[in-house]
């Protein structure tokens, strides 16, 4: 008798690959390692829904969490904005669509210097995991319309935004095409690789003009790189998320000789936007600025960018 052994789930959107058996390339001007910031602008209901949390909460309002939050809107970004003035360093906006309305002055701030906007849902006091498909649909078309509104290209004509990471990183069964009929490009949902992939389509979308399918790209996101996980969750310090930066980036600078790879940081006001943090983090920014200066593999870019790139050399093999 033939044995049956236990067949784990696959994510059918995602098969096996391993780094070490893709085709090289180089990013733009023989770069190897790109190394993107991302800001996470969030706005919260008060009294209601979902939140991170710096104490247990025992009943809403929660005024003191809430606060806790709010304090990256009012204090944090804006010393973030000035560190990044400072260092002359990109970044790309994650910004909850509330935020036109909330807290429209940070946007400008940081569409002014010309940063990317990348869209991060409605509110982080909801997650679309949870939704039906009605009110995922919903979701994503009026965080779209809200950003597309509020931003143009060169041509002064609305554009929407490329991106998109989800509230919570929270997914449905059907999110990936969802965005893709939203007519976004790529997605940062996802931390398993340090290589940008594509995301396979279930439901195969057709371009108009040449009948291409269109895949989403992940772009890596980090979940240690990350300053929710990292000191909200696992309670390390200031210095220490400082020193994961500054190892990671010396670390990669070894790997990236064999591998082109991405390297993201993110970053919540709330958090880092604290001023103890905020010091330790203008010295990662340090090490990072003198790397660059002397070393050559370094690209400092955006994830748009990073889209943008793959997706204009057809030569490149994911």
């Amino acid at each position: 008798m033939e044995k049956e052994y236990l067949k784990v789930k696959e994510n059918p959107r995602l098969p096996y690959s391993a780094i070490t058996q893709r085709k090289d390339y180089d990013f733009p001007n023989k770069k190897r390692l790109a190394i993107y910031f991302a800001i996470n602008l969030e706005h919260f209901s008060f009294g209601e829904g979902y939140g991170a949390e710096l104490v247990p909460a025992h009943n809403q309002p929660d005024v003191l969490n809430w606060s806790w939050r709010e304090y990256g809107n009012r204090v944090g970004i804006w010393r973030l904005l000035k560190l990044f003035e400072d260092f002359q360093f990109p970044s790309a906006l994650l910004v909850n669509s509330s935020c036109y309305d909330h807290c429209p002055e940070v946007i400008t701030a940081f569409q002014q210097r010309k940063d990317e906007i990348v869209a991060h849902g409605r509110t982080n006091s909801e997650k679309q995991g949870l939704m039906n498909l009605k009110e995922e649909q919903l979701l994503i078309e009026q965080t779209t319309e809200v950003i597309k509104s509020h931003q143009t290209n060169n041509n002064n004509s609305s554009c929407s935004p490329q991106g998109w990471l989800g509230p919570w990183i929270s997914e449905s069964n059907v999110t990936p095409e969802l965005l893709l009929k939203n007519n976004y490009s790529y997605i940062l949902d996802y931390c398993f690789d340090d290589q940008p992939v594509f995301l396979k389509s279930l439901s195969p979308i057709k371009k108009d003009e040449n009948n291409v399918t269109k895949e989403l790209l992940v772009i890596p996101y980090p979940q240690e790189l990350n300053d929710i996980p990292t000191i909200a969750v696992r309670r390390a310090s200031a210095e220490e998320f400082a020193n994961m930066i500054i190892d990671n980036l010396d670390e990669m600078l070894l790997q990236c000789k064999e591998q082109p790879l991405v390297m993201g940081i993110a970053l919540h006001p709330y958090i880092v936007g604290q001023p103890f943090r905020l010091k330790q983090l203008r010295r990662a920014f340090e090490h990072i600025k003198t790397k660059m200066q002397q070393n050559s593999d370094i690209w400092i870019c955006t994830p748009g960018e990073i889209n943008q790139f793959i997706r204009s050399n057809n030569n490149i093999q994911l």
